[in-house]
Order: structure tokens, then sequence, then C-alpha cells
């Protein structure tokens, strides 16, 4: 008697990944109406990428068999608490997120919007649309203090961008004190210290109850006037009503990757605020994520096949 050929669900071609692993049946499913096999037979899912929690959840009351369920996103937040979700997972199983698959799109995203909404280029492409020459002094990044709020893979990626722009210092925040290689990395408790030195804000922390309306009144007010906050994180790591207070009134500005609520709607007074510049959460969304994502999926399965232990699990269910 031959043993059970498992199935892994994977979002792409397994023709299109190098280094797949021989011992498994590849399935192909990226949140199409019918499934490509019977979930039961699934031991490794790998959810589809840009698609609603309710798509990406669909299969796994049914994953009885399931061992690893890995995201291709860096937050976990789309899954975890959704209703037929996780819970309803045997326990033991490891949902794993895309560590470093994000990393270098998302932080050259968030230098990008920096450097474009302090030189007022979203002013200049309106300004081309009106055939306007607006010529003037515009802030550069040189000489600006910039505060880090998250400093994991991506809040490192950014200190690394921002080296070569000889801006001035940098201070890292994360969940707890610690030493990092550039130097101190403070505590979210240090923020009332630190928000009144810094003219640019970054944020990169994950969504949890703790960063959950992180930027509030209360963050936002002791922001320096004149200073910029980007969220290339989550949308409800800002208070939007805040926000919208501070920008209204002129005090901030703001570069918004992503907003809350997302997407957008049409007619919310973010679109028109003062000195706000919105992208619609492509920090992630760029041709660097297939080929990062591909690698990490192989070498994850290559892992598991083998019987070490899969990289990146964030949680384990109960």
């Amino acid at each position: 008697m031959t043993a059970k050929t498992w199935d892994v669900w994977l979002p792409f071609p397994a023709a299109e990944v190098e280094g797949l692993p021989d011992s498994f049946r590849y399935r192909l499913w990226d949140g199409e109406d019918d499934f490509p096999a019977d979930p039961a037979d699934c031991v490794f899912y790998v959810a589809p990428y840009m698609k609603a929690p309710a798509v990406t959840l669909r299969p796994l009351a049914a994953m009885s068999a399931v061992q690893v369920v890995q995201t291709l996103t860096a937050g976990i937040d789309d899954l975890v608490g959704e209703p037929g979700g996780l819970g309803a997972l045997r326990p033991g199983v490891r949902l794993c997120n895309a560590v470093g698959v994000h990393t270098a799109s998302t932080a050259e995203l968030a230098l990008t919007l920096v450097l474009a909404s302090l030189r007022g280029i979203p002013g200049m492409v309106r300004g081309q649309d009106r055939e306007e020459w607006s010529s003037g002094f515009y802030d550069a990044l040189a000489d600006k203090s910039v505060l880090v709020v998250g400093y994991g893979a991506i809040g490192s990626a950014v200190e690394d961008r921002l080296e070569p722009f000889e801006c001035g210092p940098v201070a890292r925040v994360a969940r707890s004190a610690r030493t990092a290689p550039r130097g101190r990395v403070h505590a979210l408790a240090d923020l009332p210290e630190l928000l009144p030195r810094a003219d640019v804000v970054i944020l990169t922390v994950p969504l949890t109850e703790c960063t959950r309306g992180l930027a509030g009144a209360e963050f936002l007010s002791r922001m320096k006037d004149g200073a910029l906050l980007v969220n290339v994180a989550r949308g409800p790591v800002v208070d939007t009503k805040s926000l919208l207070a501070e920008v209204e009134s002129g005090r901030l500005r703001a570069a918004l990757d992503v907003t809350d609520p997302e997407p957008l709607p049409a007619g919310h007074p973010l679109w028109h605020a003062r000195n706000v510049l919105i992208t619609p959460h492509v920090g992630g969304s760029s041709s660097a994520f297939e080929p990062r994502a591909k690698r990490m999926v192989a070498r994850q399965l290559a892992r598991f096949a083998a019987g070490q232990p899969v990289e990146h699990t964030v949680l384990i269910t109960e």
C-alpha cells in the first residue's frame, strides 16, 4: 500500500516556482469560486494575495488535515479574528506570515511618500495638468529628523534607505526597548518624548490591539508644527478623525498608503484634505513581490517536507 500524497494549495502555478519538493501534489487556487480539489487533502495552504478575507478563509473550515497556513502578507490582521476563519481549524495549525517578501517594496514606497510630500510633487503634478509653472523653495529630506515607529524588518529597511539622503537624527521605536546595530531602539512608551523632536514620523507597525488608534489625538498633538506623518502600516493605526483635524488646520502633513476606512470611499474628506498625499495600499504590490513570494514559499515547503520547523510562525491554533 503506497503512502498518501497530500495536497499543497498555491495561488500561482507550481511550474513557476523553482525548488518545490516533489513529495506533494500541487493545486492551483487563487480564490476562484470552485476549489481545485477536496480541501480535506490539503496539508499546506498558501493563501491568495490581495483577496478579501472571506475569500481567503473560505476553504479553511474543510481543511481538516492542514498543518500550515502561509500568508503572502506581512500583517495577519485580515485573518485573525474573522468569523469562520482560523477558529475553525484544529489545534496545532501554524499561521506563518511573509516576512521579507514586502520589505524592500514597502520601504521604497515609504521613502517615495516622504520625498514626494516634502518636495511638493502632488501640487506640481496638478500644476502640470493646468499648465502652471510654480517654482519656489520646498522642504528637503536632508537635515530632517526622522522617527520610525515600528522597527521590524520594514522599519529597519526604511532606515537603510534614509541613510544616503543625509537626514538628521533617526529615532527608532518598537514594542519594547532594545539595542539594534544602528543604535538604541526605544519602547512605545517613549513616544511622548520623541514625537516633538521629529520632522518626519513613519509608521511601519503591525496592526494589533496595542497599535490600533496609536496615532490618535494625543499622538498627533505632540508632533511638531509642520511635521509629516507617513503611514505604510495599516489604516486603523491612525485615527482618521483626529488626523483630519490636524491636516485641515494646516498644522500637520500626511502621506498615506493605507487609510481607515479602506478602500477610501468617494466623497470622503481625506481625498481632498489639505497637505495629504494618498496612494491606494500599494506598498507591497510591486514587481518585487512575486519573485520574493515564490522563493519564500519554496523555502517553507522544503523545510516542511524535510520535517523541519517552518519559519515566520506568528500564531499556532489552540
